[in-house]
């Protein structure tokens, strides 16, 4: 927020806060990202799509609920469901329950897919998020992670 008066700056305990944060968000990603390229030829994002899908109902979902779980825009995530279309994974079909829009459907060959790169992508999340915490710890990151995420989406 600013106003007409000085801008407020970060104390130098919230910017070494900062720092560290901007760090994880950087480097665990592409930690993750790298596991999964390296282990199953596929992006992190590419697994989120993969993973919500199989988690699903008739592994279903309108493309549209698909981007907000993958925390995705419609046209990134379009482009990610082509790609994934093409290897035989997910197939899009008319929603029967609403003509004007788009299922994602997670084929067999897809859940092949998501079990095969499942275990692999989990022991990589708790060598490198989960188990250096301890279950306090683990509690406040959700905590703060949920309330730094609902203050974006209110102020969107």
């Amino acid at each position: 927020m600013t106003t007409d008066q000085d801008p407020r700056w970060l104390t130098p305990e919230e910017q070494a806060t900062w720092r560290a944060l901007t760090s994880l968000l950087v480097r665990l990603p592409a930690a993750l990202d790298a596991q999964l390229r390296r282990d199953a030829g596929i992006t992190h994002f590419d697994y989120q799509v993969l993973s919500q899908l199989s988690e699903q109902p008739e592994r279903r979902l309108r493309l549209r609920e698909l981007a907000v779980r993958a925390d995705s825009s419609l046209q990134r995530l379009s482009q990610v469901v082509t790609r994934l279309e093409a290897k035989g994974w997910v197939e899009r079909l008319p929603d029967p329950a609403d003509g004007r829009t788009t299922l994602a459907v997670l084929t067999d060959a897809g859940f092949e897919k998501v079990v095969a790169t499942a275990p692999g992508h989990a022991a990589e999340v708790l060598d490198l998020a989960i188990d250096p915490l301890d279950p306090e710890q683990l509690r406040r990151l959700r905590e703060i992670s949920e309330t730094i995420v609902g203050t974006i989406e209110r102020t969107r």
